[in-house]
């Protein structure tokens, strides 16, 4: 395979703290297997022969709280893969649901790092809500498909915290679940592939979302390492498994192993509980909890603080000094040895947790030799049906709990079997090799096939690696001359330089779109519409929310149709020309006040606004932020093109910003009198 026909997949994961090696799994209930996964997946694709390069972008960090790592630009992984860090929000390490209104933001850095590289990616995958909506818009701008991994699902936790007892004005204050749910639905319908990892997945927690299709869903379940879990006898013990013994009266019993973030979710108290209480269980084994890495447990996150709270009150309330450990401390590396001596120990990995998409800390337990007895929900279910290595549990039901528990460390024979079947299952079901050819062919049939799905898709936007950017005004410029304009479309298509396309006008998207159906015009790489109000990007036309939020500053349109009401000469337009900021008259200049005298009515009224008078019979207040100039100067900014790269043209009183924006710029032979002082 050529190396220009290998694939490019740009994988998004925004949150947590994300590098190749030495992972700080545990540390926040923002570093989990999420993290695990995304590493993994980039770096088996950056091996795949069909894969060309892979990108996986995630946001940069400048916090003397966490290492120097997250704050370096790029990271090679393997092979053709690299994490790319892109700054957003403050500089500072931020739990994920804060990341919300710094989204904008991230988009633009991912487009400016397309376009350093000169390239756009082939496949876009986005994990989590966050990574979703960022991702999906990213791909509906560049014209490319979207993949979606939610990895954890806002409704199904919602329904959770509300059947827990807390009340929706306080889950919504704490996750921002409304944003998150909302921002899932855009991933789904953006999405020509939704991975999931489970049955349960597809078939019932995704089916909660109204624009979820199962058609779309291709199951596919994480894979594992295993020579990261095969010790040799020569390997020299980590402190922590030395640790975990010095908790232990007797190290040398089977230990009862759970490995999780400290999260109210993995239901670590209730394994306490269902060992506390079974006295035998406690006369022949150990209980160890790794619950992520902790030091000063007052200074951490309340909801991490409430489990480390509850989990040492359990260990006192039951008096399990002696028999139980909870390590402070553990690196990513040390946990093939922890599992190592669980099993040698012919102890269990018990995973209690309320709900479990996936659980790869199951796959990594069997690949050890260790049965394992899990919730009954999701990955699980799968995980023991593939592999016949252990138990379902009700997360909920305590005491049922610790005599399965119980029975599988009696029975010699059936601890056996499930070690040997579990070792046998992760090799048939659960590598990575397995996971990433079934990967690669699902995102080569999405490339291949006639994409029904996302049509529009099939035209890659010229945005991030055009050199030179022409933008016209469509009325009087651009329409008029057929002849002429099939002439210049074939000057910028047979250019041999990138050149993107873009419309500027004073017409609403919808009508521009109208325009484009009756007059056969080809789709633009950006519009600007709304006489500057509006940006546009892509063959789907998705709105620029960070100009939005731009020109939002000092606007009033409630004091602008009051300061204006009954101005002789001015008439508003009908409603569906009016827009969210954009204020829209018609005038008659023989009866109204002149355009200076109606801005400093304004003025002297307090409102900041900017008037825009066109052909002789439109007039237009708009904010004082916002025009097809400041839109041209805007998008020279955020795509790092010079704008002497820029040409535009125009006819117009409006078009009168743009012309006179610092780019090159044509005046059309039939313009309009307002712009005779350009003349020359």
């Amino acid at each position: 395979m050529k190396r220009s026909d290998k694939i490019y997949i740009t994988l998004i994961s925004l949150h947590g703290l994300l590098r190749g090696s030495d992972m700080e799994l545990g540390r926040d209930a923002d570093t989990g297997g999420q993290i695990t996964y995304v590493v993994e997946l980039a770096k088996t694709l950056g091996k795949h022969p069909k894969i060309g390069r892979v990108d996986l972008i995630t946001r940069q960090i400048f916090d003397r709280k966490v290492d120097d790592t997250y704050s370096e630009p790029f990271e090679h992984l393997d092979g053709n893969s690299r994490i790319v860090r892109i700054p957003f929000g403050p500089r500072r390490y931020l739990r994920k649901e804060v990341l919300w209104p710094y989204l904008d933001e991230f988009e633009t850095g991912v487009l400016r790092h397309f376009r350093k590289e000169n390239r756009i990616p082939d496949c876009i995958h986005g994990h989590y809500a966050d990574a979703g909506i960022a991702g999906s818009r990213l791909a509906y701008i560049l014209g490319v498909p979207f993949v979606f991994t939610g990895h954890s699902l806002g409704i199904s936790k919602k329904t959770r915290l509300l059947n827990a007892g807390m009340n929706a004005s306080k889950i919504e204050e704490r996750y921002n679940i409304s944003t998150r749910i909302n921002a899932e639905e855009a991933a789904l319908d953006a999405a020509a592939m939704v991975v999931t990892s489970t049955h349960q997945e597809a078939d019932e927690q995704y089916a909660q979302y109204k624009n979820y299709s199962r058609k779309k869903a291709r199951i596919i379940p994480p894979g594992i390492d295993l020579d990261r879990f095969k010790i040799s006898p020569k390997s020299k013990t980590p402190d922590v498994v030395n640790n975990i013994d010095s908790f232990l009266n007797d190290p040398k019993k089977p230990m009862i192993l759970a490995l999780a973030r400290p999260d109210e979710r993995k239901n670590l108290p209730a394994l306490i509980h269902a060992f506390g209480r079974h006295a035998e269980l406690r006369n022949i084994s150990n209980l160890v909890i790794i619950a992520g890495n902790r030091e000063d447990i007052s200074q951490v996150h309340p909801g991490i603080r409430r489990v480390y709270e509850k989990l040492l009150l359990l260990v006192d309330k039951y008096d399990l000094y002696g028999s139980a450990a909870y390590p402070k401390h553990h690196n990513a590396d040390d946990i093939p040895y922890i599992y190592h001596r669980a099993a040698k120990t012919r102890g269990v990995f018990v995973n209690p947790a309320l709900t479990e998409p996936f659980g790869l800390t199951l796959i990594e337990a069997a690949a050890s030799g260790l049965p394992i007895i899990a919730t009954d929900d999701g990955g699980p279910r799968d995980i023991i049906r593939n592999c016949q290595n252990g138990r379902l549990i009700d997360a909920l039901d305590i005491e049922k709990m610790g005599e399965i528990i119980h029975d599988v460390l009696s029975d010699n024979n059936q601890w056996q079997r499930y070690s040997r079947h579990g070792l046998r299952g992760v090799k048939r079901h659960y590598l990575w090799k397995t996971h990433t050819r079934k990967y690669v062919n699902e995102v080569q049939r999405i490339l291949t096939r006639k994409r029904k799905i996302i049509p529009a898709a099939l035209k890659k936007s010229n945005l991030p690696i055009m050199n030179r950017l022409v933008v016209f005004d469509i009325d009087n410029t651009l329409l008029g001359d057929r002849e002429a304009f099939v002439k210049l479309m074939d000057l910028i298509n047979e250019s041999p330089i990138k050149v993107g396309f873009g419309l500027a006008t004073g017409r609403r998207k919808e009508s521009v779109f109208k325009l484009i159906r009756e007059k056969t015009l080809p789709a633009p790489d950006l519009l600007i519409s709304a006489v500057g109000s509006e940006i546009y990007y892509g063959p789907h036309m998705i709105p620029d929310e960070q100009w939005l939020s731009h020109i939002d500053y000092l606007w009033d349109r409630e004091s602008i149709l009051s300061a204006l009401r009954g101005t002789p000469g001015l008439v508003l337009q009908p409603a569906r020309e009016q827009r969210r900021f954009k204020v829209s008259y018609f005038i008659d200049p023989s009866l109204s006040p002149t355009v200076r005298e109606i801005q400093l009515h304004l003025k002297n009224a307090g409102i900041r606004s900017k008037v825009i008078f066109s052909h002789g019979q439109f007039l237009d207040v708009l904010p004082i932020r916002a025009s097809k100039g400041l839109a041209i100067r805007y998008i020279s900014s955020k795509w790092a093109l010079p704008k002497s790269y820029i040409l535009v043209a125009g006819d117009s009183g409006n078009d009168r910003p743009m012309l006179t924006a610092g780019t090159l710029a044509v005046v059309v032979g039939n313009y309009s009198r307002e712009l005779e002082t350009l003349r020359g």
